[in-house]
């Protein structure tokens, strides 16, 4: 059965008076795939991001979203996305369950603020407001947040930027069980640990242009392929496997 694509991007381009952020790229996400958008900083991934989310007015292009056109429709698209909120995007005098409560009245949708607190092993956490919570907790709870309004898609940027093994590893796992869901996922990052983990496809980005478009193993079978050999020998595992496998994946967020 052929795929549906969720995302279309076509010669999308983003100028800042003389200086072109997003070089005419284009792409397709998959429904129900994780998508990695890949780069270092300043390559355009964040631009990119935020004009599908229309947080951003694009120059020139065509953006689809299911089935939508942005340039015609963006109320629509902010209906079937959910967007992983910076820190600074809660309030700090409301608990956790007031807070997915206030989300919930946003988006005029009908939330059980503890069974969504339940699934991302927040329940404990109910009474607690967001400054209070540690750096894994912060993450897991801006990503619950994402699904109040039962999106399609959600994008998420850099999700596990500073966490420690335990707590990215953790996030590894809801990702995946939101993509079980049903819910298409396109993720930022700078691990390409992670991006091999959890991506289906992944686009590499450099210099405002696409360098680079497949699935990580297809992408690392190429380069192989060329003639690349690591210098040091490849091991079954690496220091971070020896990491978890000695202190346990149990998250210890009060140390």
């Amino acid at each position: 059965m052929e795929k549906r694509k969720i995302i279309e991007v076509k010669d999308l381009v983003k100028q800042y008076g003389d200086f072109t952020a997003v070089k005419g790229i284009s792409f397709d996400v998959y429904e129900n795939e994780v998508f990695g958008l890949l780069g270092p900083n300043g390559a355009g991934k964040s631009t990119t991001l935020e004009i599908i989310e229309t947080l951003r007015q694009k120059t020139s292009g065509t953006v689809m979203v299911d089935g939508y056109n942005l340039d015609e429709d963006p109320e629509a698209i902010k209906k079937i996305i959910g967007v992983q909120l910076q820190t600074a995007g809660y309030y700090p005098g409301l608990n956790l369950v007031e807070l997915i409560e206030m989300f919930g009245g946003l988006y005029n949708k009908k939330v059980e603020p503890r069974a969504l607190l339940k699934e991302f092993n927040l329940e404990d956490k109910a009474g607690a407001k967001f400054k209070s919570l540690s750096g894994g907790q912060k993450q897991r709870f801006s990503i619950a947040t994402t699904l109040i309004n039962k999106p399609r898609i959600i994008f998420l940027d850099e999700p596990t930027t500073g966490l420690d093994p335990q707590a990215r590893r953790n996030l590894w796992t809801l990702i995946q069980q939101v993509r079980a869901q049903g819910t298409t996922v396109v993720i930022t990052t700078h691990y390409m640990d992670e991006a091999e983990f959890l991506c289906d496809r992944c686009a590499i980005v450099d210099s405002g242009e696409i360098i680079a478009l497949d699935s990580p193993d297809a992408l690392i079978d190429q380069l192989v392929a060329g003639g690349f050999e690591r210098k040091k020998e490849v091991k079954q595992a690496n220091l971070e496997d020896v990491f978890i496998h000695l202190t346990g994946k149990d998250l210890r967020e009060n140390s």
